[in-house]
């Protein structure tokens, strides 16, 4: 992967670990970010490179910089912030992609969308498969995000069936590790916040609802080797397909980190999804690509990242 790079969302939490990588593989980047969930504090390893520029912008509205290839990461990802602004969700989901493309199609650059494992919503079908259209609320509380990203699936699809841009769009499933932000409302997150202070560990429903998560190491990974394949466009599942329930999660946190929280059950939000595990088994054929990181592991290394972020 040659050239010059931009990457949308880069002072988040994977655009900055995806910023970190490029530089480190010898290309020239350039991050854009509004700063609404990134944090300048995420590339401050980037920032000093002379491979490196941060630029402040919306991606909603147009943008013109000479670049090879695209990366579009911006969009808040978790329900505390999405939710926060939903109109912004929606048009950084949309008229972003729009404007991406467009960028994608003047330059004849490679462009991957982040899409989601949302896409799936409250899945009828387990694990997903991409073949798998999904099960979505298209009017509820979380329908700002899911469909923001189903929309930007079509764009990316129609933009390649008409104008021939040459895309790649992947469904991530469920992230964590260093530089997650503090207060975003994810399961790791919160959990190992809360254990860390010794306070009561929040578990919405029962617990018994399952997620598989992937740690940001091997996400990065899976990201590089499909932008740099040929042959496939997607959409490709990239995630961890161990299965863990929330309970579970929140116990092991609790035992990594020596804690004395107690959990507590709360009534669960509207539309959240009772199952979440990936099929990659397009991944593990078209790029021989798996995850290496076992959940203890990770949670280690984000817990370790946590406490130094509390003092």
């Amino acid at each position: 992967m040659n050239g010059s790079i931009l990457v949308t969302g880069g002072a988040g939490f994977l655009g900055s670990h995806l910023c970190d990588a490029l530089i480190a593989r010898g290309n020239d980047v350039v991050a854009v970010d509004n700063f609404y969930t990134g944090s300048k504090d995420n590339l401050s390893g980037a920032i000093d490179s002379r491979r490196f520029e941060l630029m402040r912008h919306d991606i909603w509205l147009p943008l013109f910089i000479e670049v090879d290839r695209i990366f579009n990461l911006a969009c808040p990802a978790s329900p505390i912030h999405y939710q926060n602004d939903p109109v912004a969700t929606v048009k950084t989901s949309v008229l972003g992609a729009i404007n991406m493309l467009g960028l994608a199609k003047r330059r004849k650059a490679r462009i991957l969308q982040a899409s989601t494992s949302e896409v799936y919503g409250d899945p009828q079908i387990h694990p997903q498969p991409e073949t798998y259209w999904g099960h979505v609320n298209p009017i509820g509380p979380r329908a700002c995000y899911d469909e923001g990203k189903r929309c930007a699936e079509t764009l990316f699809f129609d933009y390649h069936r008409q104008h021939n841009v040459d895309i790649r769009v992947m469904r991530i499933f469920n992230t964590y590790g260093p530089r997650m932000h503090p207060r975003d409302g994810r399961v790791v997150s919160n959990f190992i916040i809360q254990a860390l202070n010794n306070e009561d560990i929040t578990i919405y429903g029962d617990g018994s609802q399952t997620r598989s998560f992937c740690y940001v190491d091997d996400m990065i990974k899976g990201m590089l080797a499909f932008m740099d394949q040929d042959a496939h466009v997607g959409p490709l599942n990239v995630g961890n397909p161990h299965e863990i329930t929330v309970r579970d999660l929140a116990e092991t946190i609790i035992e990594l980190t020596d804690s004395r929280s107690r959990i507590d059950f709360r009534d669960l939000p509207a539309d959240d999804p009772l199952q979440r595990k990936p099929d990659i088994a397009q991944a593990t054929e078209t790029m021989n690509w798996q995850p290496t990181v076992g959940l203890h592991d990770g949670l280690q290394e984000t817990i370790r990242y946590f406490r130094w972020l509390l003092g």
